[in-house]
């Protein structure tokens, strides 16, 4: 009896160890491929990467010029202008 059970759990065991086995096999086989994929998206810019690149810095340009126009604004109302700022008249009430 003690006998049987050991060789009645091989086959059991075996078909692990063979899943094991090819699993681990496809996994080496397809690494490389793996690898080279990730390098590959990692040096290009798809389209849509590039588009919001460009929309980031639309956006920044964006604000830079409100923040260059509030302090223009501020300096005029203030009456500290600089030589190359161009106010508007003030407006008679």
């Amino acid at each position: 009896m003690r006998f049987l059970l050991p060789v009645l759990l091989v086959p059991a065991l075996s078909g692990c160890v063979v899943g094991t086995i090819a699993s681990t096999a496809v996994d080496v086989a397809t690494l490389p491929v793996k690898v080279v994929s990730a390098g590959v998206d990692a040096a290009t810019t798809s389209q849509s990467e590039a588009d919001e690149k460009r929309g980031r810095e639309l956006r920044r340009e964006e604000e830079r010029r409100g923040r260059e126009a509030r302090e223009l604004a501020e300096r005029c109302r203030k009456g500290k202008e600089r030589s190359t700022d161009i106010c508007p008249e003030p407006q008679p009430r």
